[in-house]
């Protein structure tokens, strides 16, 4: 039945004991407050009424709509953990602008980009994903996402991306408009100059000195010769970054429980998975059109678009694998669907050698002359397994990785992108998962100050980064093509301590992933996503089957009533809850069922919760206590 207009039935929960608030509540409070303050400031500075971005009047290549959404991006998800309405009316306005903006500018076709990489589509549509999240009863989102999967799924003859028989998507480079399989000079003038400090996609490019590890696009001759390889040799067919669009049609089940959505999802996983086992267990990074590995490329393996070779190696293996795992396993239940990644993690450490320091490396690249660019194992990807399968066998593939003591310690980037110093990855300001993760194993106990203290810290950085001289868009060089991620590098809205401590889960991956968490939350009276004002949460243990999290009400003048879900999509169940005490003692058990757990704190009060669960139990989807998917539309054209 629809519950617009009510709630659905769910246990409840009183807690009324007085708690003076922990530190870590009232730096969790005031971090809420300043984002939402820093917000509203942000974009004030950088758009013009309409919400379109201050920026020049045109702009050239395929490139460009995933940055403008990735720097406003988490607008949205700062309402999904308790932000405020101005907050959620800013994010809807600036994925609409931005939309329009792009259209204008000619990348993006029908809302959706022309053509692109799932590199990028996986960077920029994280914002659509997270309007799900925030906004599940958006009517326009809904149907966006339905008409947006299906230009995968061999539904949208406007968009023949899919093979349906073949289960391959069509090019590296697809869209609104369908497979790209001759790209022009001119689709990729704007990352020219960038490219000349990488590798050379090919080793066979006249004037260029492989072994150098540069490539100059800037040069025309060398630059011609690129595009006129790229279009024989890696536009057309299959590359696993494509793995990266099960997230849009996954995003399109949670709308709508269309089976449809999910077959594919794992139809194309299946797919992936055959092609590796045809390839002696090593993902082969290039199937041509008719399904042959390595098809227009001299029978290789390697060699693809963002394959084993060019530009990033495995990451771009093995993170659009991991996506694809993990929302495989979200539509199932089904830890087996991570194994296709875990293979590809055990085969690259298989490929390992101890370096001149004792350190075990895995090669992280593949050319003609085989395996090569061996480094330490990312102990990232791992982690990101074990969270969703909470299985020992992830843990240890986690464990057996010398993490390096740097990787350790709480980072507060200066840039998006890599640190220059620890060379950690923070694209989207997102360092810290492996404190975060030796938090959860009980080895950084001080974690969650600390990292509240240092998202402080990264907000304030950020804010008079954009306050400043440099952060003045009047002052801007509208030439510069780099300019297109200024708003990244100036943008104050990161929240990265906030998902792990609130979600109990590390923040997505930054190429597509969807955010996955062990519980979510609503205002049980103001009737949204999100902790209620003036509450805070603490998830600080995780088992396969329980949670255990502080809520905290710091509020002396106002009860609250949070709705704590299991799973970020209401895919896992609650079945018992222990109640604690401020000192630690236990104080009663309840018997609870149902994936929504009602908690009304008095005033003042706090109550610590140690959930026991079954994960997995449900469909996962955006329904909320107050409307379920059932109970959704959409919208039909004519028929003619």
């Amino acid at each position: 039945m629809s519950l617009l207009g009510e709630r659905a039935e769910m246990p409840v929960l009183q807690a009324d004991a007085l708690w003076a608030p922990p530190q870590w509540a009232l730096t969790q409070r005031l971090l809420i407050d300043t984002l939402n303050q820093a917000a509203p400031e942000f974009i004030a500075r950088y758009t013009r009424p309409d919400g379109t971005l201050i920026w020049r009047d045109n702009w050239p290549g395929m490139d460009g709509s995933d940055d403008p959404y990735e720097a406003f991006m988490y607008l949205s998800l700062l309402y999904t953990i308790g932000g405020s309405e101005e907050v959620k009316r800013l994010s809807l306005f600036m994925w609409e602008a931005l939309t329009w903006q792009w259209t204008q500018y000619g990348q993006i076709h029908r809302e959706f980009d022309a053509y692109y990489d799932w590199m990028h589509h996986g960077e920029g549509y994280l914002f659509f994903y997270f309007l799900g999240m925030s906004d599940p009863q958006s009517l326009k989102n809904r149907q966006r996402s339905v008409r947006f999967a299906n230009m995968y799924t061999g539904d949208d003859p406007e968009a023949p991306n899919y093979d349906k028989e073949l289960r391959l998507i069509r090019s590296p480079i697809t869209g609104s408009r369908g497979p790209r399989f001759d790209m022009t000079e001119e689709d990729w003038m704007t990352h020219r100059g960038v490219l000349d400090d990488y590798p050379a996609p090919f080793e066979d490019l006249e004037g260029v000195d492989y072994a150098s590890g540069k490539c100059r696009w800037s040069d025309d001759v060398i630059y011609r010769q690129i595009i006129q390889r790229m279009n024989e040799r890696k536009a057309k067919g299959d590359v696993p970054l494509n793995l990266n669009a099960t997230g849009l049609v996954t995003h399109a089940f949670l709308y709508t429980a269309d089976e449809d959505y999910r077959s594919w999802v794992l139809g194309y996983l299946e797919a992936w998975k055959e092609r590796t086992d045809n390839n002696g267990g090593l993902t082969p990074d290039n199937i041509g059109l008719s399904g042959i590995i390595g098809e227009y490329n001299d029978g290789k393996w390697w060699g693809g678009y963002y394959g084993w070779r060019w530009p990033h190696g495995f990451m771009t293996i093995i993170e659009p694998m991991i996506n694809a795992s993990m929302n495989a396993l979200l539509l199932t239940g089904d830890n087996s669907q991570l194994d296709l990644a875990r293979s590809q993690l055990d085969m690259n450490w298989s490929l390992g050698k101890e370096d001149e320091e004792g350190n075990w490396v895995t090669p992280n690249k593949h050319t003609d002359n085989g395996w090569t660019d061996y480094r330490v194992p990312n102990a990232v990807y791992p982690v990101h397994l074990w969270t969703a399968s909470m299985s020992e066998e992830d843990l240890q593939r986690v464990r057996r990785i010398a993490i390096p003591e740097h990787l350790k310690q709480i980072d507060i980037p200066s840039v998006s992108g890599r640190n220059p110093v620890t060379r950690k990855e923070t694209k989207h300001f997102n360092g810290n998962l492996i404190p975060w993760f030796l938090f959860m194993q009980g080895e950084f106990p001080d974690y969650p100050q600390r990292a509240l203290d240092a998202n402080y810290r990264l907000i304030a950085q950020q804010l008079g980064k954009m306050r400043s001289a440099a952060g003045d868009p009047a002052g801007w060089d509208w030439e510069d093509i780099n300019g297109i991620h200024t708003w990244q590098e100036m943008c104050p809205v990161y929240m990265e301590s906030l998902v792990q401590l609130t979600f109990g889960a590390p923040t997505h991956i930054s190429h597509g992933g969807l955010q996955q968490a062990r519980l979510r939350y609503y205002d049980g009276i103001g009737r949204r996503p999100g902790l209620p004002e003036s509450v805070s949460a603490l998830i600080d243990q995780l088992s396969d089957d329980s949670v255990t999290v502080t809520l905290i009400n710091t509020s002396l003048f106002e009860e609250k009533e949070i709705i704590l879900q299991g799973g970020s999509f209401g895919e896992h169940d609650f079945l018992e809850a222990d109640l604690y005490d401020e000192t630690g003692n236990r104080t009663d058990t309840v018997k609870v069922s149902g994936k929504w757990l009602l908690v009304r704190l008095g005033r003042g009060a706090g109550v610590k919760l140690a959930l026991k669960m079954k994960r997995y139990a449900n469909r996962p989807s955006y329904d909320t206590p107050w409307q379920q998917s059932e109970s959704a539309h959409l919208l039909r054209g004519r028929i003619q």
